[in-house]
């Protein structure tokens, strides 16, 4: 069994939003929650993506300029 969730304080017209999309999908509030949270989790947050991009550049051990990376933007334009 999930946990149960409680979110008190939610505007009307978020909630009528969330009951439209919800409605609009065919699922119950419940179920549309659900699967909205699963796919917010299912994702990084910004920060965690920057500390991993950063470890990976750190474990690469390599840089590359920006001077390097403006120019082969400007030859994929040609």
């Amino acid at each position: 069994m999930g946990i149960q969730i409680t979110i008190r304080g939610v505007p009307e017209d978020v909630r009528d939003e969330l009951a439209a999309r919800a409605a609009s999908s065919r699922l119950s509030m419940q179920e549309y929650l659900r699967r909205e949270l699963e796919r917010i989790v299912a994702r990084p947050s910004v920060s965690r993506w920057l500390e991993d991009v950063h470890a990976r550049k750190e474990a690469a051990g390599t840089r590359v300029s920006a001077c390097s990376i403006l120019a082969a933007r400007d030859a994929d334009r040609r």
